[in-house]
């Protein structure tokens, strides 16, 4: 009962958000960008919300923290450092500079100004619709499930309630009620976070005892099954440089307020990330004080219901609420961030940018509203009905999305050498290896095929661009000088 009053309260928060956010949205710049003016607290709570969604919190920590232990923590550290500190640090500020200089306002639109090639904004866009709107519909699909396990509500009414509330406050305020909410949200997660490992390691007798139980444990429970160092060092890689290339965080650096704030923006989002992390993979590896195996299913381990039991039989109810919204708020800021970034790519990229460039401000913003409405419909249905092809597209999206654009994009703001036949060749190597890889070495390594596919373009970008023409001296001009 007190969780169900404590959800309704958020929800209701959530919309009022909303609201509130509509009268500060005049233009589609304020829908996608919040106006570029989006300050270093809010900025940096909406890079970390983003970053950590359920995902982190149920699949990773239970699945990664038995198969690791405490290694797992290393995972936790490279996000800190290389996923959140690093990745203001050197994207930032060039990024915020850049695309203001170049007039863009998604990863589509940089890439096609940045290397003046018609036809990259269309393929980009098509490879961030394919493979982020699968993962939106996974993150929905999993609020599903927690809200038919904790509330008792059918699957089916849990994702309209989780589609009406994320489409109702995203629709009308866009980013800057996403920025708003993602503060909010980004309190919730560090306190609950906090709770959550204080209580887990109580019970299991203090940080040393508790420390020592899941290192002695984890010999007895994994044996010689223990995973290979590739994968946890691919596991880092993936999961910390991997963000330094998916539209839905770089979007973050573009809707600073202006380079001033980044270095504060970077501090804050490192502490954020150094306090979720740790305690959601932390909690992860406790698995091995509280479980003595894996939970099964039809023989089968199924490691995303070992941290709701972990929860359910060691939290109050009064913090189990918290942990609740902790869990709802990691996911839904992930959500809106998705859906937004998936919109623009059809409203932004494709329709704006070459079917109908002369649409008005005015219509501009209602296509991005009615179409931010329709990909959330869209992950409704994908939630609802899981085909293969979908549950395939979402193993996918981290490492195809990640290696087609990660190179292309940092050698864009650093290398002015770099030519639009590089960026292409980039692209197409990450996106080809990552599928590829994915099918040939099997998902379970597939963080080892999305680190080869991130890595690949960094060597075939300025290989191909010391072998083809350079780019137009006035492109150069308008990006760097």
């Amino acid at each position: 009962m007190i969780s169900l009053i404590v959800l309704i309260l958020f929800l209701l928060l959530m919309v009022i958000i909303g609201i509130w956010s509509m009268k500060r949205t005049k233009n589609l710049d304020d829908f996608f960008l919040g106006g570029r003016s989006i300050g270093p607290w809010i900025s940096a709570f909406a890079y970390g919300t983003t970053y950590f969604s359920a995902v982190l919190f149920i699949g990773f920590a239970g699945s990664l923290g038995w198969a690791f232990g405490i290694n797992a923590l290393w995972i936790a550290a490279g996000n800190t450092v290389f996923g959140a500190f690093f990745a203001w640090i050197v994207l930032a500020k060039k990024t915020r500079v850049m695309t203001k200089k170049l007039e863009v306002m998604t990863m589509s639109e940089f890439l096609q100004e940045r290397y003046d090639a018609k036809y990259m904004k269309i393929i980009s866009a098509l490879i961030i619709f394919i493979f982020l709107l699968p993962y939106s519909a996974s993150v929905f699909k999993g609020l599903g499930h927690l809200f038919e396990i904790n509330f008792n509500i059918k699957y089916d009414i849990a994702l309209l309630i989780m589609i009406g509330i994320t489409g109702l406050y995203l629709v009308l305020g866009g980013y800057f009620a996403i920025t708003i909410t993602d503060f909010v949200q980004g309190f919730i997660m560090l306190i609950g976070s906090i709770l959550m490992v204080a209580v887990l390691v109580g019970k299991g007798g203090g940080l040393n005892q508790t420390v020592s139980t899941i290192i002695s444990n984890y010999s007895i429970h994994m044996g010689n099954k223990q995973p290979d160092f590739i994968l946890l060092i691919s596991l880092v890689f993936m999961t910390s440089f991997g963000t330094w290339g998916l539209p839905q965080m770089v979007q973050k650096f573009y809707a600073v307020k202006s380079e001033k704030v980044i270095f504060k923006a970077a501090i804050v989002t490192t502490l954020f990330a150094l306090v979720i992390g740790f305690a959601a993979y932390f909690t992860g590896s406790m698995t091995h004080v509280f479980f003595d195996a894996p939970i099964m299913e039809n023989g089968k381990p199924v490691f995303d219901k070992m941290i709701p039991d972990l929860l359910k039989m060691n939290m109050p109810d009064v913090l189990m609420a918290v942990i609740l919204l902790l869990i709802l708020s990691a996911s839904m800021s992930t959500l809106s961030s998705l859906v937004l970034v998936s919109a623009s790519s059809i409203a932004i990229d494709l329709y704006k940018g070459h079917v109908n460039p002369n649409i008005s401000k005015e219509n501009s913003l209602m296509m991005m509203r009615f179409l931010s409405a329709v990909f959330i419909a869209f992950s409704y249905f994908i939630a609802r009905f899981q085909l293969t092809v979908i549950v395939t597209l979402m193993s996918l999206s981290w490492g195809a999305v990640a290696g087609s654009f990660t190179a292309a994009y940092v050698y864009g703001l650093y290398w002015k050498r770099t030519t639009k036949a590089a960026a292409y060749a980039g692209m197409f190597t990450g996106l080809i290896l990552s599928i590829f890889l994915f099918y040939y070495l099997g998902p379970k390594n597939s963080p080892i095929a999305s680190t080869i596919a991130i890595i690949a373009p960094f060597i075939v970008v300025p290989l191909v661009s010391l072998f083809t023409k350079p780019p137009k001296v006035e492109v150069i001009k308008k990006a760097f000088d």
